[in-house]
């Protein structure tokens, strides 16, 4: 067996986060298993299609957890980890399967955190005891992780995360979780791992307080990835606006050559629920009261999964042909 590489939750795949399960000869990897929605966008509460889809990738990422011999944590965000005080859209730690505190698990340290933070990294603690460890800069060969780069900018207040390197078969990957592109010396650090493919952040062209110069800062490193790496997954916060898919189709035009989000990694259809909210209410309208019975368990999203079809035609899913990786599936 090669190295294969499933990504299952983004949002490109319906929800925010960055989680993905690597395999090789030696281990199961999870990282980041951490699902969140958005809570309020544009004035509103997720669509339930949108919370369909947050409960089908809360599954996979549970039934992965099962058989995981690692959880790798980048930081200690809420569509990154686990939580005790999940809201009705995230990853509840009650749900976590009774095995997962066997697993290894790594995790930058708790120094600078503010408060809310250090919570979630003792919430760690409590599952995990001496099976976690702090990681940030180890290298054990076959399993690597960076020194700590911002969440974003140099003077970002988000905080800082850690990149994973997994090794196997002449394969190498690296997940950098919400790096944004906006950090050159975080880029220079992926690049010397030299990467066979890179899973990554890309810049939050959503938010009005992204400036010119950061906006080509973004655009420079992303070249420069391309340049140097065989394969390249830009996702997250780059697709929560409709302008991101513009911004990877640019690039692979500019590149001449294809860079992916990770859906059409995986061969699966865009689905760009979070951008595209205000069309959800609008194509599928939602009941007055619905997200309040939905809280009382009084009604369910089931009459909305259909919407998941892979042959749904509406705005919000962007079908992508075939969509397969440069091997033809997610393995490399």
């Amino acid at each position: 067996m090669g190295m294969t590489i499933d990504i299952l939750g983004t949002e490109s795949l319906g929800v925010r986060g960055l989680c993905c399960v690597v395999e090789t000869p030696g281990r199961r990897i999870v990282i980041d298993p951490g699902i969140a929605l958005g809570y309020v966008r544009h004035g509103l509460l997720p669509h339930p299609l949108q919370i369909a889809m947050g409960i089908a990738v809360r599954r996979r990422i549970l039934a992965e957890l099962r058989t995981a011999t690692d959880v790798v944590v980048s930081h200690f965000h809420g569509d990154h980890i686990p939580l005790a005080s999940a809201n009705p859209y995230q990853l509840d730690i009650r749900h976590l399967p009774p095995a997962t505190g066997l697993r290894r698990c790594w995790c930058p340290s708790a120094t600078s955190l503010s408060p809310g933070m250090r919570t979630r990294f003792d919430t760690l603690m409590r599952i995990f005891g001496l099976k976690l460890r702090v990681a940030q800069g180890l290298d054990l060969g076959d399993i690597s992780f960076s020194p700590l780069y911002p969440h974003g900018a140099c003077e970002s207040r988000g905080g800082s995360v850690m990149m994973t390197r997994i090794t196997g078969h002449g394969r190498v990957f690296v997940h950098a979780s919400d790096i944004q592109l906006l950090d050159d010396r975080a880029v220079d650090h992926i690049i010397e791992w030299r990467p066979t493919t890179v899973l990554a952040a890309g810049p939050p062209l959503y938010r009005a307080q992204l400036g010119a110069a950061e906006r080509e800062q973004a655009w420079r490193n992303a070249v420069r990835l391309v340049k140097n790496v065989g394969n390249v997954i830009l996702d997250h916060h780059l697709l929560r606006c409709v302008d991101g898919l513009k911004w990877l189709r640019a690039l692979s035009e500019h590149a001449g050559r294809r860079v992916y989000c990770a859906a059409e990694w995986m061969g699966r259809p865009v689905r760009l629920l979070e951008a595209r909210r205000v069309e959800l209410y609008e194509e599928m309208p939602v009941p007055a009261g619905w997200h309040a019975r939905y809280g009382d368990s009084e009604t369910d999203v089931r009459t909305y999964f259909a919407g998941l079809s892979g042959n749904a035609s509406s705005s919000y899913t962007e079908g992508i042909g075939t969509g397969e990786s440069p091997a033809g599936t997610s393995r490399q």
